[in-house]
């Protein structure tokens, strides 16, 4: 049951600081390297996320009273302007599992940089990524390129939903390993997308934008 952000009594010392008002950006926390540890964080900041299941997957194992089910949940999360999370969770019940997937991903929340990167198009709109990007998790690497506006995402389905939420419209995406291992590659997407925002930060090349939790613009 969902406890009213009125009634919420922040655990953490960043969750009061959030909910004293000394806090309003989720991007300063991020920033900052401060792990999100209550999801009423992301709550209070960013309100109106999008969600979408990536996987469902039932799983059994045997323990010694018996076999045990538990249906095992991917869920990506994001505004569609610069903030997107992945997480993954389980539970014996399959509204339980997403609902806990949910929140996993609302902790896990990354600022992501867009620009237009792309040779073909120099248009200075944050619709692609600003350079090339890759990312590994597990047995999958994925490289991210940007592209001209109006191409679209050139990618499968897992990459192009975490794209979609990310904010991402144009892009060209190159996997390989073993990528129908759902969870590696979304999560290889998202680091894909971590090291485009280091980049960003670190350069502040011409074009590149972070979304509205960034509070940056690239004029």
């Amino acid at each position: 049951m969902k406890i009213p952000l009125e009634a919420w009594e922040p655990r953490t010392a960043i969750g009061r600081e959030v909910k004293e008002g000394k806090v309003k950006s989720l991007s300063e926390i991020l920033r900052r390297g401060i792990p999100i540890k209550e999801p009423e964080i992301v709550d209070l900041l960013v309100p109106g996320l999008e969600d979408k299941i990536l996987s469902i997957n039932f799983v059994q194992r045997m323990h010694k009273s018996g076999r045990r089910n538990k249906y095992r949940i991917l869920v990506v999360v994001g505004n569609r302007d610069g903030l997107v999370g992945v997480g993954h969770n389980s539970a014996r019940e399959i509204r339980e599992a997403i609902r806990k997937a949910t929140l996993t991903a609302k902790m896990n929340l990354v600022e992501v940089a867009r620009g237009c990167g792309s040779w073909e198009c120099r248009c200075d709109r944050p619709h692609s990524v600003p350079v090339e990007g890759r990312g590994k998790y597990g047995s999958v690497e994925i490289t991210l390129k940007p592209a001209p506006r109006g191409l679209g995402l050139v990618a499968s389905e897992i990459p192009r939903t975490v794209l979609e939420l990310a904010g991402v419209k144009d892009a060209w995406t190159f996997s390989r390993g073993e990528t129908r291992a759902t969870l590696n590659l979304a999560m290889a997407t998202v680091e894909a997308l971590k090291n485009l925002t280091k980049v960003a930060l670190v350069g502040r090349k011409r074009g590149i934008q972070l979304g509205p939790a960034g509070g940056e613009s690239s004029g």
